[in-house]
């Protein structure tokens, strides 16, 4: 079968898929990679999927020139994020002076893209650990920045980079990117509920980090004992989960391809300040700035080593762990998730399965055992 690029470097952005214009583009996830599958028989050899592939084209990265950390001032705002609310505080922003907002939520079951409203803005807030893709908003924001109108897209560096390959280099595109450590496919997380009963289309709300816990909550029940770490959980902060092209990923490093770019502020000296969420924020451009600038957001300095770091993918791609071949191995077997994660992290899952039975019988309190920082090898 033909492909539109190398699976292995594929990230799954959807941009070929959309641009197509003989709809002879497919995107296969095979848990361990995302592929795009050309239909030779619709094919007609224009030659748009490459042209707008960024495996085939590389994007304009540029150094910071500012360095912050920082919350949202509405203390609101900044509680119900997952570090900080500095996203929301610019989407706010940005919609308020008559722009247009794109972001990934989770909507009917499905995450994905979409145009922010008041009337969805929940819906974009919290870490989201699995892959999307923006493909269903390409062509409204293309219209949109051939219309003249304000567009600020808030994504992953790949998707950040799909966005700008399609629009270029637009004066009224503004974009946002996430430090990112890589994501699991849609289709190995569905594996995941599924096997512990919960299905996808029965979901209208996920969070996968809560009060400054990592843990997933479905539907507001938590799928594990609160302030412990779910299989899914530990195999995606142990670097285990990621698609193949998240190991070999160009956009970790300190370069970025957008205007600005937020991450948690790891190794913080405001500890105080950790439980309600503190943002890294790194400016590339003038638009950067002006987005600093309107939003209602608390700025502090930031010790630009310390930051680096405590922020592994500002240097390097995620590792690739020894036992991810074995993993999905067993996922393709169909093969129990959790019990491949015991295999695997025996430790680490004994040592989460007696905090919860103590936080449940209330033997101890809730912050006995030391929980992973996100990005731990």
């Amino acid at each position: 079968m033909k492909s539109v690029c190398k699976e292995n470097v594929c990230t799954g952005c959807g941009a070929c898929l959309i641009m197509c214009p003989k709809a002879a583009i497919e995107i296969e996830d095979s848990f361990c990679f995302v592929k795009t599958i050309i239909d030779e028989k619709k094919c007609i050899k224009c030659g748009i999927c490459t042209k707008v592939c960024q495996a085939h084209h590389s994007e304009k990265l540029n150094k910071p020139i500012r360095w912050y950390q920082g919350w949202a001032e509405d203390e609101t705002m900044r509680l119900s994020a997952s570090s900080g609310g500095i996203a929301s505080a610019m989407t706010s922003y940005f919609m308020n002076s008559g722009g247009y907002v794109y972001s990934c939520m989770f909507n009917n079951g499905v995450f994905v893209f979409g145009l922010v409203s008041m009337h969805n803005f929940d819906l974009i807030k919290g870490s989201k650990y699995v892959k999307s893709t923006p493909k269903n908003v390409y062509k409204d924001i293309i219209q949109h920045v051939k219309n003249g109108k304000r567009v600020l897209f808030i994504g992953l560096p790949c998707q950040v980079a799909a966005i700008k390959l399609l629009v270029g280099d637009a004066p009224n595109l503004y974009t946002i990117d996430l430090i990112c450590h890589g994501t699991p496919s849609v289709r190995l997380f569905n594996f995941f509920l599924e096997q512990n009963k919960i299905q996808i289309s029965n979901v209208h709300n996920i969070v996968f980090r809560k009060n400054g816990h990592f843990g997933i909550w479905i539907n507001n029940k938590p799928v594990t004992t609160p302030n412990t770490l779910d299989c899914y959980l530990i195999a995606f902060l142990k670097s285990l989960s990621y698609t193949e092209n998240c190991y070999n990923c160009t956009y970790a490093r300190l370069e970025r391809c957008s205007d600005l770019t937020l991450g948690d502020s790891w190794g913080t000296e405001y500890k105080n300040e950790l439980k309600k969420g503190i943002s890294l924020i790194l400016v590339q451009t003038s638009k950067g700035e002006d987005l600093i600038n309107g939003a209602n957001i608390h700025l502090l300095d930031v010790n630009i080593n310390n930051a680096i770091a405590n922020n592994a993918q500002l240097k390097e791609p995620s590792t690739k762990p020894p036992k991810r071949d074995f993993f999905f191995s067993q996922i393709t077997k169909g093969k129990s998730f959790n019990l491949t994660i015991w295999k695997i992290y025996c430790f680490i899952c004994l040592k989460q399965f007696i905090k919860g039975l103590l936080i449940k019988y209330y033997i101890v309190g809730k912050k006995i055992f030391l929980s992973l920082p996100h990005g731990t090898k």
